[in-house]
């Protein structure tokens, strides 16, 4: 009686087991569609930019930019969440991590402070007249905002799956070979 009790309990601890795997299973699922999201936006954003402007609606007062940023914001938010439910922390991080990390920041910000929104969020591509940037991490570093996101996520391998990080970094890498790629006949016309 007792080893007949015994056999169920293991197989009921078995099947929350499975149940356990397969859960994490669809999260590791839901979090690599997650962390891939964003480009297909910013690939059909740089490849329609009209369809764009024409659905902000050019006489609305509605900036394609800011609208953009916005959706990116949300879409990076749900990059992040899906990201922490395959994430394990530990502290201290590696000593990698701080000189990757703020260096990475650092670009972001410095990208961000010379172009502004209109400049981060495909201005030039909506229409708007960007003024080249040539003050640092300019004309010395080759798309240093990606190289600045790839440094932040490379500084997080120690709590984030190799497989996340590296979905990420490859779309990265699929959106700087698509703005390579620059045909101004394609941008939008421009915004009065």
């Amino acid at each position: 009686r007792r080893k007949g009790f015994s056999a169920l309990r293991l197989k009921d601890t078995n099947k929350g087991i499975l149940r356990q795997k397969a859960e994490q299973r669809k999260m590791g699922l839901w979090a690599c569609l997650a962390v891939i999201s964003p480009f297909p936006f910013y690939y059909y954003l740089w490849t329609h930019p009209q369809k764009w402007v024409d659905l902000c609606g050019s006489g609305s007062g509605r900036d394609p930019c800011k609208v953009m940023a916005i959706v990116s914001h949300f879409i990076k938010f749900i990059q992040f969440i899906s990201l922490l439910s395959v994430s394990t922390f530990s502290w201290p991080p590696p000593l990698y991590f701080w000189p990757l990390f703020i260096f990475g920041q650092f670009l972001n910000f410095r990208v961000y402070q010379l172009l502004g929104e209109a400049g981060t969020y495909y201005g030039v591509r909506f229409g708007k007249n960007i003024p080249w940037a040539t003050a640092f991490p300019f004309g010395v570093i080759r798309d240093p905002q990606y190289v600045g996101s790839i440094l932040s996520l490379l500084a997080c391998l120690s709590w984030v799956p190799f497989l996340y990080i590296f979905l990420w970094v490859l779309g990265y890498a699929f959106i700087i070979q698509v703005e390579s790629k620059e045909d101004p006949a394609t941008r939008a016309k421009p915004l009065s």
